[in-house]
């Protein structure tokens, strides 16, 4: 029996071929996740090694990935004291900005896309056990202020070489600063910086850059005895340190900020795998269509073998091992397959800002084992219904010319779907109109189950859109398009099992763009409705720029208000990373609506704030209420002045600028909005406004509809994004429909050649697959873009609370999506109507 498998396995190469491509698509994007996502790890991995001493020493509430705020540092006397203590091997004071960005030689910003632009001051001291930390690769390290040190990488993309005159833009007092590059700077490992940038000051110039008070640092690096542990003198430490700073080993500093860094970026991993786990669902049908495709072509032949006595058992283990060496073909493939696709993913995030080229592509023994669990399981489940069934035709029945297998009921698989989309729908419901626990699970849930209802019902629902272009096809082409209806009308769960590959693909891409619709629509409407300003200045990303910016926009004439409004993670009321802000509520109120709910506006000061009602109400505070903000080593008690209707345009929490200084708050803007006088030349008011920003391309002028257009950016993006990620689930889908397609020319050869021999053309023949072909994406692309549909107003109406408040639908994109699955039906239809038209008309009647 085994010899008998072994000689049908390779006496079928194109169907072994189209099989084993079936698995190698679905493998090859769980593979091409997981290796990127473990890429991911390791270049942030890299980055935190060498970058945390042993022991670190920095304000309260501060931590690596924000850095103190500017202005709150550490005095000197502290430093005298850490290097006192028993254990420490040596201190070095450090000054750290997140915000300090490389002009390059075209005058363009280098990087600025979302990864922040690291500043620091250089030494040479090993980092926490002893590993080394910085090192100058090329040059010297700087001595000055007329000096700095760059990484090699971003001094590449800025065109500059050791020697150079490099400019510079920053957050701090001096927003531009020109130096020498004295030397490329790097961790010592040599790993990326994953789009970040580093750059590396001496000591003095980054306390006159970053630090308003003189002579104080934003951490202290601690290099201890290695005889000694961490935790051992970190306690001692403690002990010598003033309120408001903390000690911290250096293990522990590590663990956080790679916490935080992987937490920022979850979404990554999250929506790698959730796609991985759309492919793997859409290469599933096409391996069931394929084995059951396959079976069905090899019932007479399976029928002879239990004829001459294998048993039922035998049978089915045959077909399980040839599912078995194809999943294993499929999977090695497909996991060489993933890595190109990694690579790809690679090149795509780079475009966002997520530079990773600095770290190899990193095969875990995860992604390994993956790879062939997915590739082996699917596989042999996928060709166990149909090996069961193939083992259960009576010998007899098979041999006759009834080689289709029976379709089963397909009215109770129907049912049981109808069924299922109910209890989908039902539990979608129950979750909008209330506060549910675990809402995102039981909304995905439902979703799940409205898709596994669709794909049971499709042979069903499918059928009048079928006979639809059916009719069409008859009308417009005759017999061919009558031959294309009952062909796909003939085998309705292979027609509905192909469609529902694509019609998965394309009700998430349809989801994504009625969600996308509605949040740029939101985003527009919120700016219309709070903001009645006429110009924003602001950071790319809403990353902080010095405040020198809005001191000279102040002076531009013709110019009526301008708002500062700031931001900073603080600890309020022992909630941590609540955003506290700070502004000018009197020239605010002139540029936006700020509506008082209970309490009063009048006498704002240092010592009030004024709070949201969403943010009242998770505080559980009122006027006259006292809260209790901590920030940058440094606790303050604000009085509630009022509560406020929630408004974009400020903090939940907001306090004047005084205030926010005293709560220990960076002086250091994220937007001005900026109102024009009456009267005023709209043209030569914009032009001065633009001559303050033109010497910083980390900041910008715009006007409403340029705002909106900035808001929207991200939005449009994370789309783009999306859409190629799903574009490759479609594309396994369309793939899809050229295996079914494939295998049904093969399993239909006496078939197709009786009607070439009673006289159908080469060309009629061609068309009869372009039109099964064509009925099978609409099919999908109608289904698919229904429940996208669906889909997308229930993650619209889950994330209202969000700001996501206005549905939109974009019929035109929608409907485009139908159009072009029909061209693409005629695209994925060309190799197997070619091969159909090249039969041999004789030898394909002889066909057994």
């Amino acid at each position: 029996m085994l010899r008998a498998t072994w000689k049908s396995l390779w006496s079928r190469k194109i169907r072994l071929l189209l099989s084993t491509f079936a698995i190698v698509l679905g493998v090859a994007f769980v593979a091409g996740s997981l290796v990127f996502t473990a890429t991911l790890d390791r270049a942030f991995q890299s980055i935190m090694t060498g970058s945390v001493s042993d022991v670190v020493v920095r304000p309260v509430g501060s931590s690596g990935d924000d850095g103190a705020a500017p202005g709150r540092g550490i005095p000197a006397s502290t430093l005298e004291r850490v290097r006192a203590v028993p254990g420490v091997e040596r201190v070095e004071p450090e000054v750290t900005s997140f915000s300090t960005y490389v002009v390059g030689s075209d005058g363009k910003l280098v990087g600025g896309q979302g990864a922040p632009g690291i500043a620091t001051t250089y030494h040479d001291a090993p980092a926490a056990h002893g590993i080394p930390g910085l090192r100058m690769s090329e040059g010297r390290a700087p001595t000055n202020s007329t000096e700095v040190a760059i990484d090699p990488r971003t001094a590449e993309r800025a065109g500059y070489r050791v020697g150079d005159k490099v400019d510079l833009v920053t957050a701090g007092k001096q927003p531009r600063v020109r130096a020498t590059l004295v030397g490329l700077v790097s961790f010592a490992d040599g790993s990326g910086l994953a789009g970040a940038s580093l750059v590396a000051w001496d000591l003095r110039t980054g306390q006159s850059l970053y630090q308003t008070q003189p002579g104080t640092y934003s951490d202290l690096w601690v290099v201890i005895d290695q005889d000694r542990t961490q935790q051992e003198v970190r306690d001692a430490v403690a002990k010598v340190l003033p309120a408001g700073v903390e000690a911290q080993t250096g293990d522990r500093a590590a663990d956080e900020a790679s916490s935080d860094i992987k937490e920022a970026l979850s979404f990554i991993t999250t929506f790698l795998l959730i796609f991985a786990g759309v492919a793997l669902v859409v290469g599933s049908f096409l391996i069931i269509n394929t084995f059951s495709i396959l079976v069905a072509q090899r019932a007479r032949e399976l029928a002879l073998l239990r004829a001459l006595g294998a048993s039922r058992r035998q049978v089915t283990w045959s077909v399980l091992f040839e599912a078995v060496v194809v999943g294993l073909v499929g999977s090695t493939l497909g996991l060489a397959l993933g890595l190109l696709l990694a690579a790809g993913i690679k090149v795509l995030f780079a475009q966002f800002g997520l530079d990773l080229s600095g770290t190899p592509l990193q095969l875990t023994p995860t992604a390994v084992v993956a790879a062939y669990a997915v590739g082996m399981v699917v596989t042999g489940l996928a060709a166990y219904l149909p090996a069961r069934r193939a083992a259960q035709v009576a010998p007899v029945a098979a041999l006759r010319d009834e080689v289709a297998m029976p379709e089963g009921i397909v009215l109770r698989r129907a049912l049981l779907g109808g069924l299922l989309v109910l209890l989908g729908v039902g539990l979608e419901l129950w979750v909008l109109t209330g506060e549910r626990a675990q809402e995102t699970t039981l909304l995905g849930a439902g979703l799940f189950l409205v898709v596994a209802g669709a794909v049971l019902a499709s042979p069903v629902v499918g059928r009048p859109i079928i006979r639809g272009l059916g009719s069409a096809f008859r009308r417009v082409f005759g017999t061919v398009g009558n031959l294309a209806e009952q062909n796909a009308l003939r085998q309705p769960r292979r027609t509905a099992a192909t469609a529902s590959a694509l019609m998965i693909g394309l009700a998430l891409v349809s989801m994504m763009s009625v969600f996308g619709a509605s949040a740029t629509k939101s985003v527009d409407t919120l700016i219309e409705e709070n903001f009645q300003g006429d110009y924003t200045v602001s950071g790319n990303f809403g990353m902080p720029f010095s405040s020198t910016v809005a001191d000279g926009l102040e002076r531009v004439p013709g110019v009526d208000a301008v708002a500062r409004v700031r931001f900073a993670p603080a600890q309020i009321d022992g909630k941590a990373r609540q955003a506290l802000g700070g502004t000018d509520l009197v020239a605010l109120q002139r540029i936006t609506m700020i509506e008082p709910v209970s309490g009063s506006l009048d006498g704002l000061d240092a010592a009030s704030a004024v709070v949201n009602e969403s943010k009242a109400e998770e505080l559980g505070v009122q006027p006259g209420d006292d809260i209790r903000v901590a920030l940058a080593g440094r606790t303050t008690t604000l009085r509630v002045a009022a509560v406020v209707k929630d408004n974009p345009a400020v903090a939940p929490v907001v306090t004047t600028l005084a205030g926010f200084q005293r709560a220990g708050g960076p002086d250091q803007d994220n937007y001005v909005f900026v109102d024009r006088a009456a009267g005023s030349d709209p043209a030569a008011v914009r032009a001065g406004l633009e001559r303050q920003v033109e010497a910083l391309p980390t900041v910008t002028l715009k006007d409403q509809d340029e705002f909106k257009a900035e808001q929207r950016e991200p939005i449009d993006q994370l789309l783009m994004l999306i859409y190629a990620l799903l574009g490759l689930a479609v594309i396994i889908a369309i793939l899809g429909i050229v295996n079914t397609l494939a295998l049904s020319v093969i399993e239909r050869t006496r078939e197709i050649g009786l009607l070439r021999a009673v006289g159908l053309s080469r060309r009629q023949l061609r068309r009869m697959v372009r039109l099964e072909s064509v009925t099978i994406a609409v099919v999908g692309a109608l289904l698919g873009v229904a429940l996208g549909i669906g889909f997308g107003v229930v993650l619209q109406r889950s994330q209202e609370s969000q700001g996501i408040a206005q549905l939109a639908i974009p019929w035109g994109r929608l409907g485009l999506f139908v159009v072009l699955a029909a061209v693409v039906g005629v695209l994925a239809a060309w190799f197997p109507a070619r091969r159909a038209a090249r039969l041999d008309v004789l030898k394909a009647i002889a066909t057994e």
